[in-house]
């Protein structure tokens, strides 16, 4: 994923998917003043000719500093599939971060100062008002950039670095393999920024609880682990992965094959190896004086801190109390369906007694070994090539980019999540790609396996992205640079359901998986809260989703852990599941008769990634055109 935004401090983590900080949504009376026709409001009035060309101007605006943010990333360059300075890592220094700040700024100003937001057609104030709150957004969240953690299990350069590199690096020429191996020769630069990174949260009290170093840890000595830094007889991750592109360029010599692979053995020893060893120590460090205090109260202004990150992840104004009431509320609801399934498949047992042998049962599990993981892979292929033939049904756009699934590398196992998606490339070169975490069996049930993948895949993440990417009538912004997690990962956890609608889930423990599924984003309200709010301890958080969630203990703990790491993220699934069936359900009452549920998904999906309270304003305008 590139970095979102206009001109971000840093790049958002490649490896977690949607996850870009959003802008509070304004009022609904400021939303309607700044829709208010221009006679209405008092301003004058404007010709066709004059909006048109005003709105031109404003969508050229946006797409000139959209590029501008762009070229200034070398990563994000590589990302959307450009070999500009390929050969280059993004700046992060502090003077790189003051001046995007700066940047950043200045084009606010510029907008305000350029485009007469009178003038704008519907469509252009709409992308004015969405860029202005982004862009507001990175500028009000300046004064909270340290309180995040820069390394933790989920994500971080010591992992970012060799999965940007072996997914995202293509290797088609000589060229590209020296640029690759030049990225590996500046890298103790890039290191050495995230040790600084470090050092400064450390001075102001921000630090990651002392269960993440050790998964961090291992991660980094993953990335030194095989040829050519130990005599194990298996390369590392590394130099398999540029011995294997190298070895691919048919146009090369055997020598000139052998002197790039040589010169990357170089670079590893030379380079890669010190900068990660630095990192160690520092990690190893800052480990020997960690607390076990796990929410983000624990930090300066945490309260505050924590306060907008809800805002930010769900869009809403929502408290931390009430969205705890609202998981509370929605787990009852969930866990008494999940009941009637109980009864369904003839258990004769307790709600708990159902929980154990759901998570215990070796029929639930495919085998540790690679077979095993081929046989989960098959048969993730087999639930979205059925659900792909359905998709017609419901929808009218549907993505060009591809779709494929892929194991996660082992260098990055223990610490990533279970699955997520990555994005295609804008040239259609790399799809989109659903990841499965192999790094335990066990939290892979295979009673979740169709959720799961019509969440990450179709008709989940997979075709909210690409037909966001793929978009023509919108602003670049839009298509790649915003998200509004609220809105992605509402829509992931709405498509789980969709997949009901589709034909899935005959096996009811299928469906049990699916509603587990549910019942696991309403207990993330219960539980982040809980802790960052209520300030419940990891033991405590574990100990209520053990109790409520039929899950097995691994995935309890590896979800409890990401709460912990990433503030407030984790409510966006639920709140923006509610949001998107009460708008749909809102459409079909008014509707009746000419409620078409293919052109409500096509209104939700053909805006790209949007605040909750856009996306209401969007269906809203839908349903009076249909009446009208």
């Amino acid at each position: 994923m590139p970095p979102t935004g206009v001109l971000p401090h840093r790049p958002a983590p490649a490896s977690v998917r949607g996850m870009s900080i959003q802008l509070p949504i304004l009022s609904r009376t400021a939303l309607l003043l700044l829709a208010l026709p221009a006679a209405i409001a008092g301003a004058a009035t404007y010709t066709p000719e004059e909006i048109a060309a005003e709105s031109a101007k404003a969508t050229a605006f946006f797409d000139q500093k959209f590029d501008e943010f762009i070229a200034r990333s070398p990563e994000a360059m590589t990302y959307f599939g450009m070999k500009q300075d390929y050969d280059k890592w993004d700046d992060d220094s502090e003077a790189a971060q003051i001046e995007n700040l700066k940047l950043t700024i200045a084009a606010y100003e510029e907008l305000k100062r350029t485009i007469d937001f009178d003038k704008l057609d519907a469509a252009a104030k709409v992308n004015y008002r969405l860029w202005t709150r982004n862009t507001e957004n990175q500028i009000s969240g300046w004064q909270w950039r340290h309180h995040d953690y820069p390394v933790n299990q989920m994500f971080g350069q010591h992992a970012n670095i060799p999965a940007f590199l072996i997914n995202a690096h293509r290797v088609d020429n000589a060229d590209d393999a020296r640029a690759y191996i030049s990225r590996l020769r500046t890298l103790d630069v890039k290191i050495d920024h995230l040790i600084r990174e470090l050092s400064v949260r450390d001075e102001k009290g921000v630090m990651p609880p002392k269960f993440v170093f050790p998964l961090v840890l291992e991660a980094c000595n993953n990335v030194l682990m095989g040829a050519p830094f130990d005599d194990s007889g298996k390369d590392s991750a590394l130099f398999e992965d540029i011995g294997a592109k190298v070895a691919k360029l048919a146009d090369l010599s055997e020598e000139d094959r052998a002197a790039l692979v040589a010169d990357a053995r170089s670079a590893l020893l030379e380079v890669v190896a010190p900068a990660y060893k630095r990192l160690i120590a520092k990690l190893e460090e800052e480990a020997a004086r960690a607390t076990t205090d796990d929410g983000v109260w624990k930090h300066p202004q945490g309260g505050d801190y924590y306060n907008r990150t809800l805002l930010n992840w769900t869009t809403t104004r929502l408290t931390a109390d009430t969205i705890h009431d609202i998981g509370m509320a929605e787990v009852e609801r969930i866990l008494a369906q999940m009941d009637a399934i109980r009864v369904q498949v003839g258990f004769k047992g307790s709600r708990k007694e159902f929980a154990e042998f759901i998570r215990n049962d070796p029929q639930f599990f495919f085998p540790a070994t690679e077979e095993g993981k081929q046989q989960y892979l098959d048969r993730v292929n087999a639930a979205l090539g059925a659900i792909r033939e359905q998709l017609p049904r419901i929808f009218k756009t549907l993505p060009k980019a591809e779709l494929t699934v892929k194991a996660v590398e082992p260098f990055r196992e223990a610490g990533a999540a279970e699955a997520f998606y990555q994005r295609p490339s804008l040239d259609g070169a790399r799809p989109g790609i659903y990841y499965v975490n192999f790094h335990k069996m066990s939290a892979l049930p295979i009673y979740q396996l169709e959720a799961t993948a019509y969440h990450e895949g179709l008709p989940g993440h997979h075709m909210q992205i690409a037909i966001a990417q793929e978009l023509t009538d919108v602003p670049k912004f839009r298509k790649f640079g915003f998200g509004a997690s609220a809105y992605t990962e509402g829509w992931g956890l709405y498509s789980e359901r969709l997949g009901k609608e589709l034909g899935g889930y005959a096996d009811p423990y299928s469906e049990f998986g699916r509603l587990s599924m549910e019942l696991l984003r309403a207990g993330r309200l219960v539980v982040d809260t809980g802790i960052h709010s209520k300030k419940w301890t990891r033991e405590q958080a574990i100990e209520w989703m053990s109790e409520n969630l039929p899950l097995p203990l691994a995935t309890v703990k590896t979800e409890v852990e990401r709460y912990i790491v990433l503030p407030g993220q984790a409510t966006s699934y639920m709140i923006g599941q509610l949001k998107i069936l009460e708008l749909r359900e809102r459409a079909r009452a008014e509707l009746g008769d000419r409620f078409e549920l293919a052109e409500f998904h096509d209104v939700v999906l053909r805006n790209g990634a949007v605040p909750l309270e856009n996306l209401e304003e969007f269906v809203g305008e839908w349903i009076a055109a249909k009446k009208g």
